[in-house]
């Protein structure tokens, strides 16, 4: 794969930021009191953050794999 040196630079810091940043956030999301309703399930608030969070989560892994395998090449 051919990528500059500085734009490998940029994939490989932004996917470690999106790891850094999200598991501090999704903390917030399980201890803010919308996650759960009275009897204690899941609400649609709940669920959307999941899905933000893991997908973002993922794509942070993937991020700097392609950065490092451009670096490498």
């Amino acid at each position: 794969m051919q990528l500059a040196t500085p734009l490998a630079l940029i994939l490989i810091l932004s996917g470690v930021w999106s790891l850094i940043v999200w598991p501090p956030f999704l903390r917030r999301v399980l201890k803010d009191p919308r996650a759960r309703d009275e009897k204690g399930a899941p609400t649609r608030f709940l669920t959307v953050h999941l899905m933000l969070v893991s997908t973002s989560m993922i794509l942070g892994v993937a991020t700097p794999v392609i950065g490092i395998r451009a670096l490498v090449a």
